[in-house]
Parts: structure tokens; C-alpha cells; sequence
């Protein structure tokens, strides 16, 4: 089976094997984005999306075309050989898989591969899209194979809006080839917190509100999305950011606990450094939101409702008095990582799985459509 991974421009194979050899992508990566090159492991070849150089003329014209249509048709377009070859492709975002829509209008090819639409971001802004757009969208999607989500709650929508196109939730799964034992030891005095993350949904006035000031605790948020006059006047909060992947896990060995505050949303926000956290043997407090029990239950997370700042303090409480809490909720959620819980293998695995079904379907319909 021939896979073609379309991305996002600046996740092509050649840029980001780049940026992983100097060291320049924070978190657990892979040589391959999003570890879709695993499919080689179950017998497909694969081939990624890559970049153009650009002058400053064609940046212009291909970002203007993206504002205009809400993705990226040009990039698309310059890897339609590969995608046109393919027997099937994979999407990692509806700005992607919508552009290979397009495409597929365009052009009209002989032999089209099936596709994987996977969205993320769609239904969280479809009220906020013009209608035209929404129109637009709607044509496309119509004739995607298989739409999939990484949340149930995006499921939900995907379903009501798309009924006679097949909706699925595939768990999205992290690299977790290597793992950090919880830690049994005594908390820090200061407890140190830690919370990380540049997703628009991450609730930065929840958590700093309830941190602010508080006696006996001191937090460090990783994040270029957050507004720094958020913590003025917090003498226990500090903004930074790591510019290299050792001094991002040198803040997970830091903190004794991780928090992940959430606004409501439908796509399963901060699932990444949920399971970055997990895997680094830290106890995890987070927004009961956006799909998130789908990986761990609350017996594995220190669930507390959105944008409640008393909960919050309650649930720190609570873990920093009682070690074997904490420490039970992250060997459970611990447990729930690997190849058959939650990883980047196991997520590769259901493409796989879902694209011959895909696939085996197509040809059984073609050899009788031939008799």
C-alpha cells in the first residue's frame, strides 16, 4: 500500500528531518512528523510532503491564497504526484485534506486515491466561518472516504454535519518509545507546577487567577501565546521558553506536578502534553473538556470542572497532602501509554487499518464492477 502524508508547509520531510537532527522541535518527536512513517512497519510505503523553497513573491501569493480559501491549495498543488500517485493519503488537518479536495476537482484524476480527512480545528470554528465558506466546505467534504477526528466530541459534530460520510474517532498517540518512573519523593517547598502549550483553548486566566499569590506554590508556563500582562505583579509565576528539548525536560523534571487548564472545545486541546507529562512520570490536574476522558479517565487525571479557579485550588490540594494519590494517578495514566494504549504506533496502526478497509472495499467493487 502506497501512502502519501500531506502536512502542513514546514512539516515536509526534508525541513522537519532538519530541525529534529539540530535539535530544534520541542517535545517527543519523531524523524518523521507525527510518526506517520511507522505505517513501514506494517508493510506500506510512504511517502511525505515537502516544501518549496520560496521567494518572496510565491510566499506571498501562496499565504494570500490560503487567507482567501482558508487552506493551503498551492502547497497542495505542488505535490499533486505524490498524492496522485498514492494509493491512499493522509491528512493531519482539514486546512490539508480540504486543499487535497480541491485538488482532486481540479484536476479530475484518472485514478483517484482514497483519502483520510482528518480534522482537528474544523467544527470548534464552523459557526465562524462565512457561509460561503461553509458551502465551500461542505461540497468538498462530501466526497472525502473517511472523515476522522480525535475527540468524540468533534465526532458528535462531524456526524450531524456529514451523515452520509463515514465519521470515526482515531486517538491521537504520542512517541512513547521511553517513559519516566512516577516519582515516590517528597513534594518541592515550593510545590512547583508546570503548564506548557500554544493552543488558542489553553485557559491562562483560570490558572494564573488561581496561582497568583498563593502561598506554598510556584508555577512556570511554557507557552508564545500568552499574554505576559497576565502575571504582572505574580511574584510566583514566571513565563518562559525553552528553546531546545533538554531544557524543555530538564522543566518536566523540575515540577512535581502538571496542570492543564482548558476553555471549553470540541477537539481534544493539549492531548500532546497531556500524554508528554504522563510519560514523564508527573501527576496531571486538568479541564474536564474537550474529549480528553476519551484517553484518561479520572482516575488517571485529576479531572476539575472548566474555568473554576476554587476547584482547581481544591484538586492541587488535594494531590500535594496525599503522595500515594498522587503518585497513583500517574502510574495509572502511565499505563495507559505504549502500543497498545496510547501512542504514535498504535495511532499509525488505525490509519493503517482504516485505509484497507478503504481500500479492499474500492477493489472488491472494482473487480465486479469490471465483471
Amino acid at each position: 500500500m502506497n501512502v502519501s502524508v500531506h502536512l502542513a508547509f514546514g512539516l515536509g520531510a526534508k525541513t522537519w528531518q532538519e530541525k529534529y537532527k539540530n535539535g530544534l522541535l520541542l517535545g517527543l518527536n519523531e524523524p518523521l512528523a507525527y510518526g506517520y512513517h511507522r505505517a513501514e512497519e506494517f508493510g506500506c510505503t510512504v511517502v511525505y510532503s515537502e516544501d518549496k523553497d520560496e521567494s518572496k513573491l510565491e510566499k506571498f501569493v501562496r499565504k494570500s491564497a490560503r487567507r482567501i480559501l482558508k487552506f493551503d491549495f498551492i502547497h497542495a498543488w505542488r505535490n499533486r504526484k505524490n498524492i496522485c500517485e498514492a494509493d491512499i493519503v493522509w491528512t493531519h488537518t482539514e486546512w490539508e485534506h480540504l486543499a487535497i479536495l480541491m485538488l482532486f476537482r481540479v484536476i479530475n484524476p484518472s485514478r483517484k486515491p482514497k483519502l483520510i480527512a482528518q480534522s482537528v480545528w474544523l467544527f470548534d470554528r464552523w459557526s465562524h466561518f462565512s457561509w460561503i465558506h461553509r458551502w465551500l466546505f461542505s461540497r468538498l467534504l462530501a466526497r472525502a472516504d473517511i472523515i476522522t477526528v480525535l475527540s468524540p466530541e468533534n465526532l458528535k459534530v462531524a456526524r450531524q454535519l456529514f451523515p452520509n460520510v463515514r465519521s470515526e474517532l482515531v486517538l491521537f498517540g504520542c512517541n512513547a518509545d521511553h517513559f519516566t518512573n512516577p516519582r515516590k519523593t517528597p513534594l518541592n517547598n515550593p510545590v512547583r507546577l508546570i503548564s506548557l502549550g500554544n493552543d488558542q483553548h489553553r485557559d491562562w486566566e483560570t490558572l494564573i487567577e488561581a496561582i497568583k499569590n498563593l502561598d506554598g506554590y510556584e508555577l512556570k508556563i511554557a507557552s508564545q501565546k500568552i499574554n505576559p500582562k497576565l502575571v504582572e505583579n505574580a511574584t510566583n509565576i514566571r513565563i518562559i521558553q525553552p528553546k531546545s528539548n533538554l531544557e524543555l525536560f530538564d522543566l518536566y523534571k523540575w515540577a512535581d506536578i502538571f496542570v492543564l487548564m482548558l476553555k471549553p472545545n470540541l477537539h481534544a486541546s493539549g492531548v500532546t502534553v497531556l500524554q508528554e507529562a504522563t510519560l514523564q512520570g508527573l501527576p496531571v490536574v486538568c479541564s474536564d473538556t474537550g474529549g480528553l476522558k476519551a484517553y484518561f479517565s479520572d482516575k488517571q487525571i485529576k479531572y476539575v470542572p472548566t474555568q473554576n479557579i476554587e476547584a482547581l485550588k481544591l484538586a492541587l490540594l488535594d494531590l500535594v497532602e496525599n503522595q500515594n494519590k498522587r503518585w497513583s494517578y500517574a502510574e495509572s495514566a502511565q499505563s495507559q501509554m505504549g502500543p497498545e494504549g496510547l501512542s504514535s504506533y498504535s495511532y499509525v496502526r488505525r490509519h493503517v487499518e482504516l485505509s484497507y478497509e478503504l481500500l479492499f472495499a474500492w477493489k472488491a467493487y472494482a473487480r465486479e464492477k469490471a465483471y
